[in-house]
């Protein structure tokens, strides 16, 4: 039998999963939507092969590839961003979280992974599914890379969480965290990968966004996906996307930590 705290994490993430589940219509029409874009994002990046055959690792038929898989992989790690924490900070609702014999963020982690498995299996299958049938999308043949490949999406929403913590902490700061949010956001759709590749970047761009935990939420997974990444150089790959949710979640523990004696200092 599983510990009890495995037990636990394991019935949050159910419960995350079926608080998505509830709203089928509005998932059918974001995967709709997600093809749709799909669509437009693969005709302006095919463009770029009209006279070259490749840019870095990526040849045309790994672009087609990394659009559809992008697509995919856009709501499993909520790259739009989340303020739930946030909203709970502002309303108060935080305190009742700190009673709880669960830490806010183990359980808040729980849940994004329960989240996480309804958006990939509703919102980024069929896109995949779509670029596959329809467009030449290339899906691996080796089971070590589709192996692989979910250890990292795995790892990809940890450090999207650890990151998106960041913003909604500062909560506890100031009463509207809409503008850190947007900027995230912004820089995150850039320096993950999702925008273009960053194999595209010129040199100076490229060291810049592989500095950051940013690739490690989109490139790192679909560079594995499409074989540009292979090897070695997958569990390289691995260990720092694990290096950056470890750094992200630990610094967000000390942030809450920080926030919640500011709160008991001014009588929250």
């Amino acid at each position: 039998m599983l510990p009890l705290s495995v037990r636990t994490d394991l019935e949050i993430a159910r419960r995350g999963y079926l608080r998505y589940a509830a709203y089928p219509a509005a998932t059918a029409a974001g995967a709709f939507t997600n093809i749709i874009f799909g669509l437009m994002r693969a005709s302006v990046l095919l463009a770029l092969f009209a006279e070259r055959e490749r840019i870095g690792a990526y040849d045309a038929a790994a672009t087609i590839t990394y659009v559809w898989v992008t697509q995919g992989l856009l709501n499993v790690v909520a790259l739009w961003g989340w303020q739930e924490l946030a909203l709970r900070v502002r309303s108060g609702d935080i305190s009742t979280d700190l009673i709880r014999p669960i830490h806010p963020i183990r359980a808040g982690l729980a849940t994004d992974y329960g989240r996480a498995l309804y958006q990939l299996i509703f919102r980024g299958i069929p896109p995949v599914a779509v670029g596959a049938l329809a467009f030449g999308a290339v899906l691996p043949a080796d089971p070590f890379v589709w192996l692989a490949f979910f250890a990292s999406l795995a790892l990809a929403v940890a450090v999207s969480f650890g990151f998106r913590l960041l913003y909604n902490l500062a909560a506890f700061w100031t009463t509207d965290t809409r503008g850190a949010m947007i900027l995230a956001l912004v820089v995150m759709s850039v320096f993950s990968g999702f925008t273009i590749p960053i194999q595209f970047f010129p040199p100076w761009l490229a060291a810049i966004a592989n500095a950051t935990p940013f690739p490690a939420m989109v490139q790192t997974p679909v560079d594995i996906f499409v074989g540009a990444t292979r090897g070695p150089s997958v569990l390289v790959a691995l260990a720092g996307q694990l290096a950056w949710a470890a750094g992200l979640l630990v610094v967000s523990y000390w942030l809450f930590a920080v926030g919640t004696r500011r709160l008991v200092v001014q009588g929250g």
